[in-house]
């Protein structure tokens, strides 16, 4: 019990620290890529910092309690995931954060919050179903929504290679990028200007930005297992899929929420039926 409890509080602080350092390659990754030399890589820490000394600015309470529970969410899935706790469990506080922070913004008045606030809940409906697919395919292979279990069976990857890109797709979701930069966006010149996080500001915006470092390393950690055998091979897949997002989203142009729903629920059902016949064939 003593040794989960550290292993938790280790994974807690560790985990913003990778985010951010992850948040910082992104945007030089991506300056180099468009021609420009970009900021330092300790810019996302700089940026979290100046925003948690800002003057607490509010437009109502439960804007403020939404922020804190989304970090709250994945914090607590972050550190369940470290100790090898229940997949579904974990899935299930994530949405759980993402309900709060959704529910954050539409409790706005700001028309740019609002429909932030319902493309982001179009994004979830895109993803979500991906991430529940992966967890049966998982169940299929290892027998088990355990973690500890699930990391019994070194090479996942071999078994669910499909289920490996469609995390990718969940990746590219989440981190906002195009084609899927639907509810907000890093450019100011689009027409929501910040979406969702619109009225966002000072430490709140701060947490906002640290409970998405959470969610990229809970996602590339989903990605590192599918190689368990030597979690250190799992670690550059799972940058590697990260580089590749980030490339995807320098050359390719945002899509329509439409488009974003048909596309990704047409490849979860059919990579997650061909992937689980591909399991039993390989039987």
């Amino acid at each position: 019990m003593i040794k989960e409890i550290g292993i938790f509080v280790v994974a807690v602080i560790l985990a913003p620290l990778i985010g951010g350092f992850l948040s910082g390659i992104d945007r030089k990754l991506t300056a180099f890529i468009q021609g420009r030399y970009g900021p330092p890589i300790w810019q996302p820490f700089y940026d979290v910092i100046k925003l948690l000394y800002k003057q607490r600015l509010l437009v109502n309470d439960f804007q403020v309690f939404s922020a804190y529970m989304y970090l709250l969410s994945a914090i607590l899935s972050v550190g369940l995931f470290a100790i090898k706790a229940d997949l579904l469990m974990i899935l299930f506080i994530m949405s759980v954060g993402l309900v709060f922070y959704i529910a954050g913004a539409l409790s706005t008045k700001s028309p740019y919050s609002q429909v932030g606030a319902q493309r982001e809940l179009m994004q979830m409906l895109a993803y979500e179903p991906m991430l529940i697919f992966f967890a049966i395919a998982v169940y299929n292979v290892t027998g088990s929504f355990n973690l500890a279990q699930i990391m019994t069976h070194g090479k996942l990857l071999l078994d669910l290679p499909l289920m490996f890109i469609l995390l990718g797709l969940v990746l590219t979701i989440k981190l906002k990028k195009s084609p899927f930069d639907l509810s907000a966006s890093e450019h100011a010149h689009q027409e929501l200007v910040r979406g969702i996080l619109t009225d966002y500001s000072g430490p709140y915006l701060a947490l906002i930005h640290i409970a998405d470092w959470y969610e990229l390393v809970l996602i590339l950690a989903m990605i590192a297992i599918l190689w368990s055998q030597n979690l250190v091979i799992g670690a550059l897949i799972a940058l590697a899929t990260f580089f590749v997002d980030i490339v995807i989203d320098n050359i390719t142009a945002r899509m329509t929420v439409k488009w974003m729903l048909a596309f990704s629920w047409s490849i979860s059902i059919l990579f997650t039926i061909v992937n689980i016949a591909y399991i039993y064939f390989r039987r």
